[in-house]
């Protein structure tokens, strides 16, 4: 464990207290792996080119990248095409714990920042990568976005509605599990090497991680199963189940398919005799005849609404959940009890505080972390480079040469 001066993200008892991570990343994936380890505890330093990291181009969205995966972060901006701009970096790198990048197929390693050459250097280092695809397939050195591994891992092809175009997950989901499960690979070899004493080379793709996502479909088909298409909501074996269903303000979701449940579903909306209705029997029967229990479960709750729906089958221990849209959750009793909105305080002179949203789970009784919010583009250059053992006039001729922003 390095020990770094700069705590001031972290108490004695958080978690990952000591631990230093460098943070080569763009946009979600790699950012969001260190983001995670900055709310456990670790030192984080990003280090964007001049330029800044590229989410700080792309417009509104982009920023918004940058404040919800770069919180609790220091910025140092530096020219890594340049002698000096990379030699600053190994001098960072050799006082960490951790690096993480997801640059193009090719670029940390023609810079010298690859894998193989870090912990040659640093055999403690724990160095993790996130790709577009695995670096043993063909396709390992396109270049890959959330959106390709969606549509290339069969994730679009069963999302959508039946004979209509497949569709994406209305967010970058896959951008956002890499980065969770990045962080949790990190978390394995920071155990690991208390034991052995050496860090390790860690890597995982977009493309994996989509279908990580998809393990129990792909295992129904591996099995033998047809091979699955669109349905649009509902799941194809089981009914109801995720049935989308129009209340009198809105709608709901669904899942009563255990042959209990069902039963229990039709008593509480007070229509007993579905449950010998020829047609519903059964699971499979209810699957074979979706459509009719489609109108069949319309007609017993398009009266309620929405939250009378839950109000309703929740107290009779039957699956439901009103559909909300982001304002409505935002005012939600649960989001508002969970703490997970967060106030993310700037440091001084680098704007106005903002919220955002904290990890998804709690640790004992400890309050939830709240890091201060996003750095400007190479904010903290010129103390991580002191901190790092250049004097001030080094400063300054790194950036007279341009080896640092």
């Amino acid at each position: 464990m390095s020990t770094g001066q700069h705590t001031e993200n972290s108490s004695d008892a958080a978690p990952l207290a000591g631990i230093r991570v460098i943070d080569f990343g763009q946009y979600i994936a790699g950012p969001g792996a260190a983001m995670v380890l900055a709310e456990l505890g670790a030192t984080v330093t990003k280090v964007e080119p001049l330029s800044g990291d590229q989410a700080r181009h792309i417009g509104p969205y982009g920023e918004s990248m940058i404040r919800a995966y770069s919180r609790g972060k220091r910025s140092i901006a530096l020219n890594l095409k340049s002698e000096a701009g990379r030699e600053a970096a190994l001098r960072l790198i050799s006082a960490s714990d951790v690096v993480i990048q997801n640059l193009r197929p090719g670029v940390a390693d023609a810079l010298g920042l690859g894998a193989a050459e870090v912990r040659r250097r640093f055999p403690r280092v724990i160095y993790l990568s996130i790709a577009g695809f695995a670096s043993q397939g063909p396709s390992r050195d396109r270049p890959g976005y959330d959106i390709a591994a969606q549509a290339e891992s069969g994730l679009m092809s069963v999302t959508g509605e039946p004979g209509r175009m497949p569709q994406k997950v209305g967010v970058p989901i896959i951008d956002a599990a890499a980065a969770h499960l990045g962080a949790q690979a990190v978390l394995a070899a920071l155990y690991g090497r208390e034991r052995s004493g050496v860090g390790e080379t860690l890597e995982t793709s977009l493309l994996e991680v989509a279908l990580h996502l998809q393990a129990a479909t792909w295992c129904d088909y591996l099995g033998g199963a047809p091979e699955p298409t669109r349905i649009g909501d509902g799941q194809p074996n089981n009914a109801p189940a995720a049935e989308v269903v129009p209340t009198r303000d809105g709608y709901i979701v669904l899942s009563a398919y255990a042959e209990d449940h069902w039963a229990r579903f039709c008593r509480v909306v007070g229509r007993a005799h579905l449950i010998e209705d020829p047609r519903f029997r059964s699971n499979a029967l209810r699957v074979s005849n979706r459509s009719a229990l489609r109108e069949v479960l319309s007609e017993c709750l398009s009266t309620y609404t929405s939250d009378e729906c839950v109000a309703l089958l929740s107290s009779n221990q039957i699956v439901v959940g009103a559909v909300r849209s982001y304002s409505q959750v935002l005012a939600s009793p649960d989001l508002q009890a969970s703490g997970m909105v967060v106030e993310a305080e700037p440091e001084a002179g680098q704007g106005a505080p903002y919220r955002a949203l904290g990890l998804p789970y709690r640790l004992g009784q400890t309050r939830r972390p709240a890091p201060h919010a996003a750095p400007a583009c190479g904010a903290d250059t010129d103390a991580l480079l002191a901190e790092a053992g250049y004097g001030a006039d080094d400063i300054q001729q790194l950036r007279r040469t341009g080896a640092v922003g």
